[in-house]
């Protein structure tokens, strides 16, 4: 079958304002897979640019495809985009299959078959093994209720099938490289730079995260394949950096470590930047020299707050002490510690912004990035939040970079200003200045002036953002978002036995 795999524009901060954007992991994870089944595949990326609609209808009539797979990772804020597209690719081909993908469609997909008649099947979960599925079935007309982990109409109702079995290997489905041009691909400043995942899910608890939810169970790809496939990257298609995606891939130490150890017996060289938890960095203190020695530049550090009361509602499971060694370890190992703090819980007021502030600048950390509680269906803190009023109901913008939530305490603006206040104050002090302006160490200072470029660009549209859309109070969350469907996980595998 004719296939064409469409990464449609997406107009969140993220997308926008670097003005370079990485290869769309999922898209190339499930068209690998679609090749190897014999199937015709191609990628039609329109986030870079970003594409017109024009561009993008003109792009998929070059070769019609007979199915449509869109997806982003940006899911909840790309949804609006996707359901504008839908009628307009259905209007141009009225024969071909509609197939939507992602987080958001995977928990709202009665919404969707519901509000997007264009749109024929929506993938639950991983898309690796039921893509192919799907397509079989699509291909061959048989009965879609066969196809675990979709929903679709069945009698002109939303219907989905069981979920589908968990990816245990993840080695098993390759990623489709083949499907994009890697030159055309770029970040952190110019460098050719792709996006990886060593793990999936995480082992933790914390409230506000779907990781768990979405992914089930943390799971890692073979360290020694992993690493050599980022060698051959490096080394075929010249790739400098790399970007994990993954929420935790530090989880197991004896993993991990085997991974550090293999790249750096590959002898090549690469940058790595990604997301962990404090915890992990204290606990690989001794392991620190072989982290550098591997690439790794910039691990991302989840505070989501200072105060020991907020990290226990979130269920965390850290501490602000450990926050702080694990900062100064990075640091002193000539590594960056990214330091994310969220602001939007329903208990704060300006004394709670105020200390936040204070505890930031006891920590010390060499970069930070703002995000807002966001409530996701996904996660539990939705069900935490169900009672909260929505300020924010454009879903383009729920993308942790605007406030959507209501506090009752502090109203939507002085949230606002108490967040680019906390952000001027911790980056604009002397010692964070020096750290930029007066870094010896090529790599850091590279780093430290590019995410300082990007965060004036971020400044600058948050600043106009504020303007256009303002934030009023609506309806409550549950009102807004519907009630789960399922009273866990819409992607429950607790009856899964494969």
């Amino acid at each position: 079958m004719r296939i064409a795999l469409l990464n449609p524009p997406h107009r969140a901060i993220g997308s926008r304002v670097p003005k370079e954007q990485l290869p769309p992991l999922g898209h190339l994870a499930s068209g690998g897979p679609l090749i190897d089944a014999g199937h015709a595949v191609r990628l039609i990326n329109a986030d870079p640019g970003p594409m017109t609609d024009v561009e993008i209808l003109s792009a998929l009539m070059e070769k019609p495809p007979e199915a449509v797979l869109i997806g982003h990772a940006g899911s909840t804020s790309a949804h609006p985009v996707v359901a504008r597209l839908a009628p307009l690719i259905r209007a141009a081909l009225p024969e071909a299959h509609i197939v939507y993908g992602g987080v958001y469609p995977s928990y709202h997909w009665q919404e969707v078959l519901t509000d997007c008649p264009e749109i024929d099947v929506v993938v639950r979960g991983e898309g690796e093994v039921t893509a192919p599925r799907l397509i079989a079935a699509l291909e061959a007309g048989a009965d879609l209720a066969t196809v675990p982990g979709i929903a679709f109409r069945r009698d002109g109702q939303p219907h989905a099938t069981p979920p589908a079995p968990m990816l245990r290997d993840l080695d098993s489905a390759r990623i489709g490289w083949e499907l994009v041009d890697l030159s055309r691909h770029s970040y952190w400043g110019g460098k050719r730079a792709v996006i990886l995942q060593f793990s999936r899910g995480c082992p933790h608890l914390c409230t506000y995260c779907g990781q768990r939810g979405f992914w089930t169970q943390w799971r890692h790809r073979d360290p020694v394949k992993f690493a050599t496939e980022i060698a051959w990257l490096v080394r075929e298609h010249g790739v400098e950096l790399v970007n994990l995606a993954d929420e935790n891939p530090t989880s197991s130490r004896k993993a991990w470590k085997a991974f550090l150890e293999t790249l750096v017996a590959t002898g090549v060289k690469v940058t790595l930047i990604g997301s962990t938890r404090a915890d992990d960095i204290v606990r690989d203190a001794d392991l620190l020299p072989l982290y550098k020695r591997a690439g790794c530049l910039r691990f991302l550090l989840g505070l989501e707050g200072t105060d020991e009361a907020t990290l226990a509602t979130v269920r965390k499971g850290g501490t602000r002490a450990k926050d702080r060694e694990a900062i100064g370890l990075l640091r002193a190992h000539g590594m960056i510690g990214l330091c994310t703090f969220a602001v939007g819980f329903e208990e704060e007021t300006d004394a709670d912004y105020a200390r936040l502030l204070r505890h930031l600048l006891v920590y010390d950390p060499d970069q930070i990035m703002s995000v807002y509680a966001t409530p996701h269906r996904w996660t539990p803190f939705f069900r935490q939040s169900a009672h909260r009023r929505v300020v924010q109901t454009d879903l383009s913008l729920w993308d942790y970079k605007h406030q959507v939530l209501e506090t009752p305490r502090v109203s939507a603006w002085r949230v606002f200003l108490w967040v680019k206040l906390i952000e001027a104050v911790v980056q604009l002090r002397p010692r964070a200045l020096a750290r930029i302006w007066l870094q010896k160490d090529p790599e850091l200072r590279h780093a430290q002036r590019w995410y300082t470029a990007m965060g004036r660009g971020v400044w600058l549209r948050e600043f106009r953002d504020a303007f256009r859309f303002r934030a009023r109070p609506g309806p409550t969350v549950e009102t807004f978002l519907g009630a789960g469907q399922l009273p866990e996980n819409a992607l429950d595998r607790r009856r899964d036995a494969a």
